[in-house]
């Protein structure tokens, strides 16, 4: 009779039995035995999710998000940060799959091929990719329109009568063409084509974080044919050209116009607050956490891909005025 109301089943409990079973536990101090559980029942109630870096706030946005929706399912996550490498990010897959968590989501640039054997060889757990996509047809994603987005924030810019935008990002083939970056990039470089404009010279291989981008920008922009306009393929980059604008004494946006992408909430508080794009990561997490608990289908109209749309969010940045801002 106990162990149908701690386990919620297999048999129904009288309400009022099962309160008064209740309340001799918490009388008692009683607490379950979440090892013992998961084995009888053969299911974990564990997320994994392996992410590159949760110090950088995206990441820890998005993993906050995918808690949050896993906490209304019952779902503990445990997360793993692989800090980039290959070896950290098969050892946390490895050892979740190995825990037999009930799903596993993984953030990551390029899934080395140790990866892609461990989650081959598990036919049990759901792995869904999020944030970044694989060129494998089978593997399921949930990502944002980078493309579209980054078209849309570069296109604002030479709305602005700039001649040109450089674009803060990674060259072509140095990532994944899975990776966010590689499709905004893309972007950028499908809306300076668009407008006649040539890009040669203008990308710029920069750090994902604010530091590294920092010391980058100070160079670029001390140069007397620095740029007057900016696309970054992240917020961070931008919070670190912001900096590195205010060092060298240059006025955002009326020297030097910035957009990016990620609007993380520390983007609205950027001095000026920082024009950028933005996707609805609460309902990527909540796709993300469906499909690897197989609550829905992994393909839907025939593709293994969610892709969610992407949105310019403006601020002072840009050289806009100030609208509400979120």
């Amino acid at each position: 009779m106990v162990s149908y109301v701690i386990n919620n089943g297999p048999r129904p409990v009288a309400s009022a039995t099962r309160e008064r079973v209740k309340s001799i536990i918490e009388e008692l101090g009683y607490r379950p035995d979440s090892m013992a559980q998961a084995m009888a029942r053969r299911r974990s109630n564990l997320i994994g999710m392996v992410l590159p870096d949760a110090r950088q706030p995206f990441f820890a946005e998005l993993a906050h998000a995918v808690e949050q929706v896993a906490l209304e399912h019952g779902k503990l996550v445990l997360i793993g940060n692989s800090d980039y490498t290959d070896s950290r990010e098969d050892h946390y897959v490895r050892e979740f799959l190995g825990m037999r968590v009930d799903g596993l989501i993984l953030i990551s640039q390029i899934p080395s091929h140790r990866v892609a054997a461990e989650v081959a060889a598990d036919d049990t757990t759901r792995v869904v990719l999020l944030h970044h996509r694989s060129d494998a047809a089978d593997k399921v994603a949930v990502v944002t329109d980078d493309t579209g987005g980054a078209r849309l924030a570069v296109r604002h810019l030479l709305d602005h009568g700039h001649p040109s935008v450089t674009c803060f990002g990674k060259p072509a083939g140095s990532l994944g063409a899975g990776d966010p970056v590689t499709g905004r990039v893309a972007g950028w470089a499908q809306a300076m084509a668009e407008a006649g404009l040539d890009t040669d010279g203008l990308l710029v291989d920069a750090p994902f974080n604010r530091t590294g981008t920092f010391g980058v920008a100070v160079e670029l922009l001390r140069r007397a044919d620095r740029p007057t306009a900016v696309f970054c393929a992240t917020d961070d980059q931008a919070i670190g050209v912001l900096r590195a604008a205010r060092e060298l004494g240059l006025r955002v946006p009326q020297d030097l116009a910035v957009t990016a992408f990620d609007d993380i909430k520390q983007s609205a508080f950027a001095d000026p607050p920082l024009t950028t794009v933005s996707s609805d990561r609460d309902a990527m997490a909540r796709s993300a956490v469906s499909l690897a608990l197989g609550l829905e289908p992994p393909t839907g109209a025939g593709s293994a891909l969610r892709r969610f749309p992407a949105e310019l969010v403006i601020r002072r940045s840009c050289g806009c005025g100030a609208p509400a801002e979120s």
